[in-house]
């Protein structure tokens, strides 16, 4: 099933529910976001003459117009390729020609040093920066409605990060990413349609997944308004919507803590904020939870298994009394509810509890 009957599902079912807001400020409803994702899927569909498997880049800084482009692209049947925004314009131009990108979006501040190396790649059709005129036309297209895709077919490709040489696309399915969303709901966070969601780091990789659950329920989806992480703005948005569900790195997280402590403002604007994509140290998650309180989520994953590998739950990291409590928060969690986990040697034997 295409991830894009989840925003189809969403604007059939909540059309007068908040949907998207830039910082304090909403900007559509569901019906609205539902309407402008069939638009951009009409300009790559019908205009640029794109087929269902095709690639569509997005090379961008955090702005409210990412998920109608995430979805629009669903809703025409095509592959996103998600690229971080922080990558030298060299990395991306490898990318788009690796992945075969027939379309890029690419926010201004991005797009002055990455599109003059473009000019010679045959199989890119447009760029289109957003904010340009060209990028409003495209929204007067009539939308179209989301073609049907098979859950195997590809939706997202993932390019990692390359420490061991040149970044390689995970190729991740549809069926992938709805396996992801129902553990989100099984493992990490009960999330309600009076939750929304803030996007404070990167919506290219873990944040932005954050998105399909409160697709799913109807819940508001916030897209800061600083250009980079602020923690006194998130605090700040998680209080004014409440219920806030945020993804923040380990040292996003102290951040945090450290703005909060330092400012005496009130964390409680926070339902959920989840943690990953790098090590968290013993004494900053303690730090956190001394400060901020039982709000926190970990959760450990790989490009090719996004966040779902495993979960350490509020309720471990609430256990104080555990006689192996410190242990148990210094780890990453017990295996997600949709995944089986291994610990085996160098030959692939199953180890017994306690061997490395």
């Amino acid at each position: 099933m295409n991830l894009a009957q989840l925003l189809v599902r969403a604007a059939r079912t909540y059309p007068d529910r908040p949907a998207l807001y830039h910082g304090e400020t909403l900007l559509c409803d569901y019906r609205g976001l539902g309407e402008r994702a069939g638009r951009v899927a009409a300009h790559l569909h019908g205009t640029l003459g794109l087929q269902p498997g095709e690639r569509v880049a997005l090379f961008m800084a955090n702005v409210p117009e990412y998920l109608e482009l995430l979805y629009g692209a669903w809703y025409a049947g095509l592959v996103v390729v998600p690229v971080n925004a922080k990558l030298h314009p060299r990395e991306v131009r490898y990318i788009l020609e690796n992945s075969e990108a027939s379309a890029l979006f690419v926010t201004e501040d991005l797009g002055a040093d990455l599109l003059p190396l473009l000019a010679d790649l045959s199989g890119l059709r447009q760029a289109l920066v957003v904010g340009s005129a060209a990028f409003a036309a495209m929204y007067t297209s009539v939308p179209m409605a989301a073609l049907d895709r098979v859950s195997e077919d590809l939706a997202w490709l993932f390019y990692t990060s390359g420490t061991t040489g040149r970044p390689k696309g995970v190729m991740l399915s549809h069926r992938n990413l709805y396996t992801m969303l129902a553990s989100h709901f099984m493992d990490v966070c009960a999330t309600t349609h009076g939750d929304c969601v803030i996007y404070a780091a990167p919506m290219s990789h873990g944040a932005g997944m954050g998105n399909f659950p409160h697709m799913v329920v109807g819940g508001r989806h916030v897209v800061a308004r600083s250009p980079s992480f602020d923690p006194a703005e998130i605090v700040a948005l998680a209080s004014y919507h409440r219920n806030a569900f945020t993804f923040a790195a380990p040292t996003m997280v102290k951040r945090l803590a450290e703005h909060v402590e330092a400012s005496g403002a009130d964390p409680s604007g926070f339902k959920a904020v989840l943690y990953g994509g790098g090590p968290m140290y013993l004494e900053d998650i303690r730090y956190a939870l001394r400060v901020m309180g039982d709000r926190f989520v970990q959760i450990f994953g790989q490009g090719e298994t996004p966040m779902t590998i495993s979960v350490l739950s509020p309720y471990h990291l609430g256990d104080r009394e555990h006689p192996r409590y410190l242990e148990r928060i210094a780890s990453v969690g017990v295996a997600q509810s949709l995944v089986e986990v291994r610990v085996t040697d160098e030959d692939g034997h199953d180890l017994p509890v306690g061997e490395v």
